[in-house]
């Protein structure tokens, strides 16, 4: 949706979130008469600043000051748009194939790649992610082979799911630490559990845990922040403010000047930032990892985005969508502003990334072709893993089903 410029890089609607914020807070301030300070100290002026501002690096022009960017390796940045590109080349040859009518259901990422993939480059392996259903990258980006994830998709045997999720809903191997997806906000109960679960046992172990805007009007969202919050458990949340959830605009999803000032009636600080700006991304998730580290419990980051096609490939944004809002995000989408300071930075030269392409667009064709060339899972694996052997029943209802089938 287009925003107007707000003071200090800030973003919002006619009138300035940072107004309506202050305003927010003089009225809560002014109803608490002589209770003790500590209810409003999440209140502070700071905290409504990081939750209304925008957090900004790099520019639409790919510019960056080289003061502002985060300090880590270049590797580290190439990673990232290698990550960010495979998840985009993958989401258009798998909406192309959704469209000729060789798989059923896909779940389209283009636009939010930074959201997706650059929070996983802020955390450490032994930290979990608990993702939601548009971020297939994540797990990619830790390690799920492709040949698996589009396995998934596609319903082959080679995924670890055996059929049993919805697709672009990825189950991983243990190792990797990454939860199967959820499609709305059940996965953040989950998240505040797993992050109970580590500061029991004394780990250092963080949790990311991925959700859109329209997450935030379900009551697991409310559950989810609240226990996180109250137990002060090692989490961190990334809300991928997208603008639309489904068809329903951001405007009637909330009231609230932001999503992320949400954070500060809960106890944590809310961080808003420019969610197409993988560096912006990188810092505040890497801030509030180690701040969650440290025992100082989770944080709210709303990253401003945009989906550039439909949120899923049952949807036609066409019919809700004004194509010149799309056109304008897509001028500052962030693979091209990656793209940008790469280049700027001598980093990335059009030929180096013409291979990278080719060889991603190869390793993605090899997968899609593996797992077009594979049989579903075996029937059987409908009455496994529930218990050590299935009941006498299960098999008896295996066996009807087998004879069924011979004779269709």
């Amino acid at each position: 949706m287009a925003q107007k410029q707000g003071r200090k890089g800030g973003q919002g609607g006619d009138a300035a979130p940072e107004a309506q914020a202050a305003a927010l807070v003089s009225k809560v301030r002014a109803g608490m008469g002589d209770v003790s300070s500590q209810y409003v100290t999440v209140y502070s002026d700071e905290d409504v600043e990081r939750a209304t501002g925008l957090l900004s690096i790099l520019g639409a022009d790919g510019k960056a000051a080289a003061a502002r960017v985060p300090t880590v390796e270049p590797a580290t940045w190439l990673a990232i748009f290698r990550g960010m590109l495979r998840v985009r080349l993958l989401d258009e040859q798998m909406m192309a194939r959704q469209r000729a009518g060789r798989l059923g259901f896909y779940a389209d990422g283009r636009g939010q790649e930074a959201t997706t993939v650059a929070p996983v480059a802020a955390l450490d392996p032994e930290d979990w992610i608990v993702p939601s259903h548009r971020e297939a990258g994540a797990a990619l980006f830790r390690g799920l082979s492709l040949r698996s994830y589009v396995a998934q998709v596609l319903g082959a045997a080679g995924d670890l799911a055996k059929g049993r999720q919805l697709a672009s809903h990825p189950a991983t191997p243990r190792a990797l630490r990454v939860v199967p997806a959820s499609g709305n906000a059940t996965q953040l109960p989950q998240a505040a559990g797993i992050g109970w679960a580590a500061r029991i046992k004394g780990d250092k172990t963080v949790v990311l845990a991925y959700l859109g805007e329209g997450a935030t009007s379900a009551e697991d969202f409310h559950t989810g922040l609240n226990f996180a919050a109250v137990y002060r458990t090692p989490v961190v949340f990334v809300c991928a403010n997208n603008g639309w959830a489904t068809s329903t605009p951001a405007a009637q999803q909330t009231a609230s000047a932001t999503f992320a000032i949400k954070a500060l009636a809960y106890g944590m600080p809310g961080v808003r930032v420019d969610g197409n700006d993988a560096f912006a991304v990188y810092a505040a998730t890497r801030e509030a990892v180690d701040r969650a580290r440290r025992g100082e419990g989770p944080t709210f980051i709303e990253a401003v985005t945009y989906r550039l096609s439909g949120h899923s490939s049952d949807d036609e944004p066409e019919r809700y969508r004004d194509a010149r809002e799309v056109e304008t995000w897509a001028g500052k989408e962030p693979l091209l502003r990656l793209r940008s300071w790469l280049r700027q930075s001598r980093l990335l030269t059009e030929e180096a990334e013409r291979t990278l392409t080719a060889e991603l667009d190869a390793e993605i064709r090899e997968a899609i072709a593996a797992a077009e060339s594979t049989p579903p899972p075996a029937r059987r694996t409908l009455i496994e893993d529930v218990t050590a052997q299935p009941s006498l029943a299960l098999e008896e209802q295996l066996a009807d089903l087998e004879r069924v089938r011979s004779r269709a």
